[in-house]
């Protein structure tokens, strides 16, 4: 395995879909070297606008570009993407189901040192609550360059999620099943099963292989989709396993694991256990610190699942 950041794969992958297709057009909000839509610029400089530390201008800008029949991906920090420009994201293209991708970096506490400012943890809850929006939450780089190519297939408006550091890869990378809507079970266990996205997919897997050697396997999931969320399979997980951990590197309300519980509520009751950051902004540190500060490390899950078994 190799550590590759997610917005790397994001800058690539614009590049090849905007090169054979001159109807993709790229915003970026004064970010482009950290975004990485840099890499698309340089490769189709027409196709590339740099509309200045002005988001929601950016947004309605985007919206305006879509409605001429043209797919527009528009970029910054989680924070001021989903933040900063929720209403113009909300009214402005949503609203008429216009075909705009917000492909949003440097999601959730593994920003780091920038602090509880910049680290979005509430952008799940935020863009999954809006009607037509599709939230995509890829697990690697790999995933995130499928993630790129579906939603550039899917007709109306999409969020992605990426995070600021390299993380490792766990998919192969001409071999990600990837479909909008659709989770992935990785490892096939008993019991317990760790429904995650993200980073904390691979944080899952670790545990899985921890747990393994002491005799107890888990089912792992990477739930790429949250919204639509995949129904079908939590509640057949929710039928063959006693307990399920949902797990995401993001407020435990209105995300993956709020997503997770209102499909068992209505549909296949289960006990559920939500890892996630409880209630609280982020801070100033490490991303390693900060993942353990906040209990989001293959250790917490194994711990959980030890006193779950």
């Amino acid at each position: 395995m190799a550590k590759i950041a997610m917005r790397e794969a994001y800058g690539n992958t614009l590049a090849q879909i905007a090169a054979q297709d001159d109807h993709v057009l790229v915003l970026d909000a004064d970010l482009t070297g950290s975004t990485k839509t840099a890499i698309m610029k340089k490769a189709c400089p027409d196709q590339h606008f740099n509309m200045g530390i002005a988001e929601g201008n950016m947004m309605g800008v985007a919206a305006g570009m879509a409605a001429q029949g043209n797919v527009v991906f528009a970029s910054s920090f989680a924070m001021f993407a989903t933040g900063r420009a929720y209403e113009q994201v909300r009214n402005s293209i949503a609203y008429p189901r216009l075909n705009v991708k917000i492909c949003a970096t440097h999601a959730g506490i593994t920003v780091g040192e920038d602090g509880a400012s910049h680290q979005s943890i509430e952008d799940i809850s935020l863009m999954r609550t809006i009607p037509n929006m599709t939230v995509v939450v890829p697990a690697d780089a790999f995933a995130t360059k499928a993630a790129i190519q579906a939603v550039y297939q899917h007709n109306g408006p999409c969020y992605v999620r990426m995070g600021r550091s390299a993380v490792e890869t766990i998919y192969d990378e001409d071999n990600v099943p990837f479909t909008i809507g659709k989770g992935n079970v990785l490892r096939q266990g008993k019991k317990v099963a760790v429904i995650g996205c993200g980073v904390m997919v691979y944080e899952a897997l670790r545990a899985y292989e921890k747990l393994k050697q002491a005799g107890m396997e888990i089912t792992v999931v990477d739930m790429h989709t949250i919204k639509p969320i995949d129904r079908e399979l939590i509640i057949q997980l929710s039928q063959a396993h006693d307990v399920i951990i949902t797990a995401e590197e993001h407020s435990v309300i209105g995300g993956l694991g709020s997503a997770v519980s209102e499909v068992l509520s209505q549909y296949a009751p289960c006990r559920q256990i939500m890892m996630g950051i409880q209630d609280c902004f982020g801070e100033s540190g490490t991303p390693d610190a900060l993942m353990a500060k906040h209990h989001l490390r293959c250790e917490d899950i194994v711990a959980l699942v030890k006193e779950s078994f």
